[in-house]
């Protein structure tokens, strides 16, 4: 485990300056980062040594018949068909063909064709990887600086009330069909969210804490919503989908957690989407022959919220099954250490353990509220009027009391009802939003961008936004690249870390398409393999190295 840094004053550096011993899963992650590189700059000059042979670009992993198919394009003898490759090995017949002739095993065995072939995928590793390297840079060195956080409410609601100005009047965009919860009107939904939730970590904008707590709810309740409307609809359960979806919620973190050196719940968000993923894919998935029978799918939703009941109501049933998963979601804040790993977990998913079934709930009945919205559209004109304004001084109301006597709790009165009440103001705010055919049909492209990012900003908020210092350690500090500065410092971090977000966003998205396939799940089955025993040659070769630096140390 790495010493922990000492923590700077305000304006001092990052760290303490002692001296950080690297884990076996940091001294694997190097190797691999060299191997990309290595591999990498050799695609480069291997194209350059032959800048008439025409390569392939953005070539799939994945494909184990990638190079054979560029072959006969160009009219060539096929090496992936033949006995031999093209450094001369001999190349292995039969069913083990298949494993052997991927482009991922060929680079490892330095078939120059193959890495000429990969070398866009290679420079997303290795772009992947630096990115990785600039978080740690961040985060756990002294290269940087600290600085604390500080609160100003005109400066919070300036900032928000300007982007949103820009969003209205620069990114409205239409849609073709001005559907109820359409989709760039939830990416918008979760794009002014999440501003709202990095400003609140920013500037600790604590007394915006029932607020935050509301919006992750409406996180959560999309993911309900979303994945249920798209197996509902399609009916695909394949593993190729579930998988991807377990690669995006999943792959940047489980590298943020080796790299960083941090436990898996620090970043709560992706264990909670993580684990109501896999409810809403389980409720519909299970005899999915029964999903069109409203009295089974109902049943099938009221089990769902049985079963929720009994695994988070009953505290000893949570802690009976989740105890040994202690090692994937227990956490211990170094700084506040407790004698409970499994508090987090209970804590952070328990508030929002009913709204994912609530938004199965408001996507199964979606076709009804549609035909509804349809029925007041075709009323005579007064008469809409009088409908929308009697709805909507209804939902004021109702807003009212939600505000009154719940929103206005104290924090830790508020977590008691939250779970049960999140519901109200994510459906007031569905009506207001979808009152009428024109609000159904703009939304604001630029908070609709931000909304198709949220997993990379939350994850990236951590290391290259805020600053904690320590392993494990919860954001304490900001990070600060222009000391003395605070606002340029805040528009130079944010304008980085904006980017980085993105970059990170199609980079998994790159590399997901290219190991794991949607519809091949032999290629996908074959490609789990070979991912294992590469992390595992990996692995060992860390192994050996920290070894050796810490036999050499004593």
């Amino acid at each position: 485990m790495p010493a922990a840094t000492e923590a700077a004053p305000d304006g001092g550096a990052a760290g303490g300056g002692s001296f950080v011993l690297l884990s076996v899963g940091q001294v694997s992650f190097i190797v691999g980062y060299l191997w990309a590189i290595g591999l990498y700059i050799y695609s480069i000059v291997l194209q350059r040594r032959k800048p008439l042979q025409v390569t392939l670009s953005k070539a799939h992993l994945s494909d184990p018949d990638i190079e054979s198919k560029a072959h006969q394009a160009l009219e060539t003898t096929s090496l992936v068909n033949g006995d031999k490759s093209s450094n001369g090995a001999s190349k292995p017949t039969g069913v083990l063909q298949d494993f052997w002739s991927t482009p991922l095993v060929r680079c490892m065995l330095m078939d120059r064709q193959a890495i000429m072939d990969c070398s866009d995928t290679l420079l997303h590793m290795v772009e992947f990887g630096s990115i990785l390297v600039w978080f740690f840079m961040c985060d756990r060195t002294d290269l940087f600086w600290q600085a604390e956080k500080w609160y100003n409410r005109d400066m919070f609601w300036f900032l928000f009330l300007c982007l949103t100005l820009v969003a209205l009047g620069s990114s409205l965009q239409p849609v073709r069909t001005p559907l109820l919860l359409n989709r760039p009107q939830t990416e918008e939904w979760k794009g002014w969210m999440q501003v709202l939730f990095l400003l609140y970590h920013y500037f600790e904008a604590r007394e915006l804490y029932n607020a935050i707590r509301i919006f992750i709810a409406g996180y959560v309740w999309m993911t309900g919503f979303g994945n249920f409307s798209y197996y509902y609809r399609t009916g695909d359960f394949s593993i190729g989908r579930f998988c991807q979806m377990m690669w995006r919620l999943n792959f940047l973190v489980i590298f943020c957690c080796i790299v960083l050196q941090n436990s898996y719940m620090l970043y709560y968000i992706c264990p909670m989407h993580t684990i109501f993923t896999v409810f809403v894919y389980a409720c519909l998935g299970i005899a999915p022959q029964l999903n069109k029978s409203p009295v089974w799918m109902w049943t099938k939703i009221g089990l769902s919220l049985g079963a929720i009941f009994v695994l988070w109501d009953m505290k000893p049933v949570f802690y009976a099954l989740w105890g040994p998963f202690d090692w994937l979601v227990g956490y211990t804040d170094p700084r506040k250490p407790g004698p409970d790993r499994l508090h987090e977990w209970y804590f952070r998913s328990g508030l929002d353990r009913y709204i994912w079934i609530w938004g199965m709930v408001c996507a199964y009945i979606h076709p009804t509220c549609m035909k509804l919205l349809n029925m007041i559209e075709e009323l005579p004109a007064f008469r809409q009027l009088t409908v929308r304004a009697l709805v909507l001084s209804v939902t004021a109301l109702l807003g009212w009391v939600y505000y009154v006597h719940i929103y206005s709790l104290p924090k830790l009165e508020y977590n008691k009802v939250h779970p049960y009440t999140s519901w109200i103001p994510l459906t007031l705010w569905c009506v207001v939003r979808n009152i009428t055919p024109k609000l159904r049909t703009y939304s604001a492209r630029l908070y609709g961008w931000l909304g198709c990012i949220t997993l990379e900003t939350y994850l990236c908020q951590f290391h290259i936004w805020l600053h904690s210092d320590i392993a494990d350690g919860q954001p304490k500090y900001l990070l600060s690249l222009l000391p003395g500065y605070p606002m340029l410092n805040f528009a130079l971090v944010t304008g980085l870390y904006v980017f980085v977000s993105n970059r990170l966003f199609h980079l998994t998205n790159e590399l997901k398409d290219r190991i794991v396939p949607h519809d091949d799940n032999r290629c996908l089955a074959r490609n789990i393999i070979q991912m294992l025993l590469l992390g595992a040659f990996v692995f060992g070769i860390g192994w050996v190295l920290e070894r050796t630096v810490v036999l050499h140390m004593v």
